[in-house]
């Protein structure tokens, strides 16, 4: 049996013609031979009637302290509507289909009301309705505790469930449509040359999803990188096949370019704080006071420098004002710069290569571009930037590394 995990987004179901272009997708795949596991989001985004961010304002305005299991067992209805929504649709294109919850899916979580993280997948009745049924549509983003309980998986948890899913089921591929066609090598709305990527690997596509891309989820990609699964980012409302994610043997056709290429795009997180503490003589004392307190306060840090000197990280603004009154109550006098970015330059190409930084403070340096900080691993350099600063920097760096190309 050859299985694909298609995978459909709010935006590919919200109207009547976006469901069409859903219905050609299935359509072509089964003419094709596959047999078909369609994971559904809740229709459309805020505002429209059954997107979840909708169901939860409506739970905001109705009391507004709604349990967190009980507000899980309202954000699944968005999907059980769009699941039951394209199978009346494709029952009248005479494709038969059957609508499967998370939970008769197989999908197995912890308890972790609104985040909860999967334990197991055992699609067993998935494959059993494969053998009758043309096409199996299973509600993303959710699953079941051990408790019997709904839960939901987070953001993105519709992408996670499509990975997860083609792991269990060891599908040939998973196709992740959405509303752009494919990947591309920086933001459209900012790089206005951004080129659409025809694959990246899965380490590739994780940092830049980590660094601010929003194609598809980073938890999606990590189990489909961990099983070997081939993934495709595509469109709705195209017929290309988007960008194919997986390991370098994987691609068979433009094997010889990816040597070449040491990057292969631009990412950024915007509205950071950078925070630097001293160590005022206190050394390994003071490092584990500062990610102590910044821990239990519930406070994320990211872009960590540790020296002797002291330490130098980044929060997200919304948690800057919390951040520094901790340091306060500690007796720190933390140096605080509120409206930075984190500017990241990914490639599967850059370890062991010289030159690639010397190139990113070039480029930067073109534009009197402040380099705040800086750090890398095996795949990623990043540099923090005054927000100001952001869109000439990315539009700096695409063009120094030739991504238009």
């Amino acid at each position: 049996m050859r299985i694909m995990v298609q995978k459909f987004g709010g935006t590919s179901l919200a109207t009547p013609e976006a469901r069409e272009h859903v219905v050609r997708h299935i359509r072509r795949e089964l003419a094709a031979g596959y047999r078909l596991v369609v994971v559904v989001s809740a229709m459309g985004r805020k505002g429209d009637p059954y997107a979840t961010d909708t169901l939860l304002d409506w739970a905001a305005v109705n009391g507004g302290l709604l349990p967190a299991r009980e507000r899980d067992l309202l954000m699944v209805c968005g999907e059980i509507i769009s699941a039951t929504t394209l199978c009346g649709l494709l029952e009248q294109e005479s494709i038969s289909s059957v609508v499967l919850t998370g939970a008769q899916a197989g999908f197995r979580t912890d308890e972790q009301f609104g985040n909860a993280r999967i334990l197991d997948v055992v699609p067993a009745r998935v494959l059993d309705e494969l053998d009758t049924k043309d096409v199996v549509i299973v509600t993303g983003f959710q699953g079941q505790s051990l408790n019997g309980d709904f839960t939901t998986l987070g953001r993105g948890g519709s992408d996670t469930s499509a990975t997860a899913l083609g792991a269990a089921l060891h599908a040939e591929i998973v196709d992740i449509y959405t509303d752009v066609n494919g990947i591309l090598t920086a933001d459209p709305r900012i790089v206005e040359d951004a080129k659409p990527l025809s694959y990246v690997s899965y380490a590739e596509i994780c940092n830049m999803a980590h660094q601010g891309a929003k194609v598809i989820h980073p938890r999606a990609v990590e189990i489909a990188m961990q099983s070997s699964v081939p993934v495709r980012v595509r469109s709705t409302f195209s017929d290309n096949v988007g960008t194919l994610v997986a390991n370098p043997e994987g691609f068979k056709d433009v094997q010889t370019g990816i040597v070449d290429r040491f990057v292969t795009g631009i990412a950024y997180v915007s509205n950071v704080t950078q925070i630097t503490v001293h160590s005022a003589g206190k050394g390994h004392q003071l490092q584990l006071e500062v990610f102590k307190a910044m821990a239990e306060n519930s406070i994320s840090v990211d872009f960590i420098n540790v020296t002797p000197a002291g330490v130098v990280y980044t929060v997200f603004d919304s948690d800057s004002i919390k951040a520094a009154a901790v340091l306060d109550e500690l007796g720190f006098e933390p140096q605080i710069l509120n409206g930075c970015a984190k500017v990241s330059v990914i490639g599967g190409g850059i370890n062991g290569v010289p030159g690639i930084m010397a190139r990113i403070v070039e480029a930067l340096s073109e534009h009197n571009i402040q380099i705040l900080q800086s750090a890398d691993s095996n795949t990623t350099i990043w540099v923090l930037v005054n927000k100001e600063d952001m869109v000439q920097a990315l539009r700096a760096l695409h063009n120094k590394f030739e991504l238009h190309r």
